[in-house]
């Protein structure tokens, strides 16, 4: 396998390796790991004498006809390769000072051993986006119209005439834009065999090639003006002017600001730097996300559970892994507050891991609150520019608190004091794709276990795994012994048998006040009473107090948009995506707008038919309630309520998240409408309301965690309510009111539906008593992505220590042109079975067939 092509266990990356000097020889190498698809092991490239290169510093290296990013592994003393050393190439510049410490490094490895995924690609998530550039071929005209080219060409009456129809659309093309200069890809793309055209145009000179160097993410720069002399007569009044306003304002500005204040134009500076009277010079400036200004916060009194819970965090030296079960609206955030406060005194860093962007905002403004401007953001959603001067923050050491998605466990924080998940069951954690397909909770655990740091995970509704890991009830109602379900893939991926684990309770809200009482509301009932309406009379009723009472309300859909599917009602006929195997959405923009229906898989859109294509009837229905569909019920039915849409069609621009839930926060709506997001730990204390429009739209599904995401889900919107002073209350529709999971939501039991979803999953020996990994594969053929599946099954079928399920076809086959097949591998994880030997089955797989290992799943759909 890859990863065992490289040993680099006694590498110690980043902690400065000594670099070859001799007197005789100036020569030096450096072996580095290339960001280039498909190359495997280390590369030997010469050290230019001008640069001083590190064990971790970022690259930028020639490779084969372009220059690519990589990571300096080792420098050496001579090549160890059987090359002449005139024919090693020179690195070409460093674009990063290296990070990696040792700890960090041993993270990396075993990320990409655990995943089976390459270590530069797990290198790849790890850094912002940009430091690992890749360089382009680039095609542009010869300045003055082709001087230098042919000169028959250039004499003649028309020079096209000689080219070829192919040179001359490439001509034709590049003399259309501007600046003449097109990427190779692009002139590919447009041209039907482009590279003939341009080698002849090339030969008549007409065009030139070039290598476009990667465009790298760089730091801000901008122009600052100090004053450095003393202000005299000799001045011009307006000169003095401006150097008064420098002086007012600590005699340091920007030069936009100063300019801009001043009413003056840049040369009036000039000339006063020339007399020494101010300095300008480019300075830095740091691109990190900007929060509201917030009146500074101080530590709350603490419950009693809360108080111990924090006196056990506390007292914890060196790694231990903490679950925090807390009731929705129990104070979990004010026990992390406090505990990280002290580390930030004792110059460590705290790591705070949410699932969603959505609920970084509320988060993050507690935070800044207690902590100023130690708190960081680190998200996907951030620009790239922001990303990586936030990462240059982090490394250097100074004590902050960094929050931010999964990604940010790769957060390079040098003195690292606590990690933190919050809400940790939820799947957001886990990414599906691309490789590698990591758990943040367990990259989390390792990393707080090489940094040696307390990991506390919290949640109102622990994930199974972290339930059994902590050694509370089992199956049955036995004690399961404290273990790591999460390191038993290899025994050496752990060097701790048994964890220090700790379960710490919240079993109660702040100030007592009472969980919110769960009303079910059985929608065949309704239906058979004559309501055919989307709301149960119940729920009529609550929205209707809700207006009269001026009080604040959240109702959850399963999903976004306003129909599941569109349907003909004379033929049946179910208008389908053209790409994917499912109905298309119906999504209503806005008044007059064309009516649009949508793939949520592939995002192909086409406008709502007047006939159905199949029978030309125009008798076609809506069918399924969306996001859309349900606020314009809303408003039909409810004209004075003012509603607020909270999904991803309405959150999708920077900074929405955080308007939208301002606007609500300030009582400019009364209904919060929206999907999953809404269950991720918000504190809104004025909600008193909380309506679940079908909540069986979360129970039947094909999935063996579809009962434990559905009480998690359930369980969490329904903490959303009565979380201020005035109680609050849950109605939740459905038409299967017997189901377990509803019974256990009613009365808040957590412990009654984890024992009894253990005792199923121990059954079947599924996880956390078992393990999986999950083989995706995908295809534009179908026939052959179907063969590939059944070889790799069969070939994976001599072995006994493992259970193969499969291959069967995903549930949706075809989702963006590609079909889709599974195989699921199921086994003991105290086993330690001998898996296979995951190169081999990747041999298996055609080019046109690719194939995805997922560990520890958690979406099989």
């Amino acid at each position: 396998m890859y990863i065992n092509e490289i040993n680099l266990s006694p590498l110690v990356v980043a902690q400065a390796g000594e670099s070859y000097q001799s007197g005789a020889n100036l020569n030096r190498w450096v072996e580095v790991l290339v960001d280039c698809p498909g190359s495997t092991g280390l590369f030997t490239y010469r050290l230019p004498a001008q640069l001083e290169i590190k064990p971790g510093d970022i690259l930028s290296v020639p490779f084969g006809a372009q220059q690519l990013g990589a990571i300096a592994i080792r420098l050496l003393a001579q090549p160890n390769i059987d090359l002449p050393p005139e024919k090693i190439r020179e690195v070409e510049d460093i674009v990063s000072v290296g990070f990696f410490p040792s700890a960090y490094w041993e993270l990396l490895n075993r990320v990409a051993a655990y995943y089976y995924t390459p270590l530069i690609q797990v290198i790849r998530v790890a850094l912002p986006p940009g430091l690992l550039g890749r360089s382009q071929r680039r095609i542009r005209l010869v300045k003055g119209g082709g001087a230098g080219g042919s000169s028959y060409l250039l004499g003649s009456a028309d020079p096209l005439a000689f080219l070829t129809p192919t040179a001359r659309q490439v001509w034709e093309l590049l003399q259309g834009q501007a600046a003449g200069d097109y990427s190779f890809v692009y002139l590919q793309q447009k041209v039907k065999s482009a590279y003939r055209g341009i080698r002849e145009l090339l030969r008549f000179g007409l065009v030139e090639s070039y290598l476009e160097p990667p465009r790298l993410t760089r730091p801000k720069l901008q122009k600052a003006v100090t004053l450095t002399g003393i202000i005299d007569q000799e001045l011009t009044t307006r000169q003095r002017e401006i150097l008064e306003v420098l002086r007012r304002h600590g005699g340091e500005l920007w030069q936009t600001e100063l300019l801009q204040i001043c009413n003056a134009s840049s040369s009036i500076l000039k000339t006063l730097a020339q007399k020494g009277y101010i300095v300008v010079e480019e300075r830095e400036v740091l691109r990190t996300e900007q929060g509201p200004t917030l009146v500074g916060d101080g530590a709350k009194s603490l419950t009693t559970a809360q108080a111990s819970a924090l006196a056990t965090i506390q007292t914890l030296d060196g790694f231990a892994q903490v679950l925090l079960h807390g009731v929705t609206g129990s104070g979990k955030t004010e026990v992390y507050l406090q505990a990280i406060a002290p580390l930030l005194n004792q110059g460590k860093s705290a790591l705070v891991l949410v699932p969603e962007i959505g609920l970084t905002p509320q988060l993050t403004d507690r935070f800044r609150a207690r902590f100023g401007n130690k708190v960081s953001v680190y998200h996907s959603a951030l620009s790239d520019g922001e990303r990586y001067d936030t990462w240059r923050l982090m490394l250097t050491g100074e004590p902050q608190v960094v929050i931010g998605t999964r990604s940010a466990v790769f957060a390079p924080l040098p003195n690292l004091g606590l990690i933190i998940l919050d809400e940790e069951h939820d799947s957001s954690f886990k990414q599906d794709s691309p490789i590698p397909t990591y758990h943040a909770r367990t990259v989390a655990q390792w990393r707080a276990e090489l940094e040696n740091c307390p990991l506390v995970l919290g949640s109102a509704t622990p994930s199974l795994e972290s339930w059994v890991s902590v050694g509370m009830q089992g199956a049955g109602g036995e004690f399961i012994t404290p273990h790591s379900s999460l390191s038993t893939q290899h025994s050496a991926l752990s060097t701790h048998s048994a964890l220090s684990t700790h379960y710490l309770s919240l079993p109660e809200r702040i100030n007592s006040r009472p969980l919110p009482p769960v009303e079910i509301v059985d929608m065949r009932q309704e239906l058979q009473q004559g309501n055919r309406s989307i709301f149960s009379r119940s729920l009529q009723a609550a929205l209707q107090e809700l207006q009269e009472r001026k009080q604040q309300g959240i109702l959850f859909i399963h999903r976004r948009g306003h129909s599941t599917f569109v349907s003909c009602r004379s033929c049946g006929y179910v208008l389908e995506c053209p790409h994917c195997d499912v109905s298309l959405a119906y999504h209503h923009t806005e008044e007059k707008a064309p009516e649009l229906l949508r793939c949520h898989y592939c995002n192909y859109a086409r406008s709502h038919p007047k006939f159905c294509p199949d029978c030309s009837s125009p008798y076609l229905k809506f069918f399924g309630s969306g996001t859309q569909r349900v606020t314009q019920e809303l408003a039909r039915q409810f004209p004075g309520l003012r509603l607020i849409r909270f999904d991803s069609d309405t959150t999708r621009n920077k900074g929405s998240h955080r308007t939208l839930l301002t606007q609500f926060a300030n009582g400019e709506a009364d209904l919060l409408v929206g999907t999953q997001m809404l269950t991720k730990g918000l504190d809104l204390p004025q909600v008193t309301l909380v309506g679940v429009v079908a909540a069986d739209g979360l129970l039947n599904l094909s999935d063996y965690r579809a009962s434990e995401r559905a009480f998690q889900t359930l369980t969490q919107v329904a903490g959303r309510a009565g979380r201020g002073d005035d109680p609050g209350r849950v109605i939740v529709q459905t038409y299967t009111t017997e189901h377990q999971v509803i019974a256990a939501v009613r009365s808040h039991d957590y412990q009654s539906f984890s024992q009894a979803e253990l005792e199923q999953r121990q059954a079947l020996n599924y996880p956390p008593y078992g393990r999986l990994i999950l083989l995706r594969l995908s295809s534009l053929d179908p026939i052959q992505v179907q063969n590939t599946a059944q070889i790799i099954a069969t070939t994976l079928s001599t072995e006994e220590e493992f259970e193969i399920l499969g291959p069967a076809p995903a549930s949706i086959l075809r989702v963006a042109n590609r079909y889709r097949w599974q195989i699921l591998i199921k086994f003991d994880p105290d086993a330690l079975p001998k898996l296979p030997d995951w190169e081999e089955v990747r041999s298996l797989c055609p080019s046109s067939v690719s194939l995805t290992i997922d560990v520890d799943p958690i979406n099989i759909m």
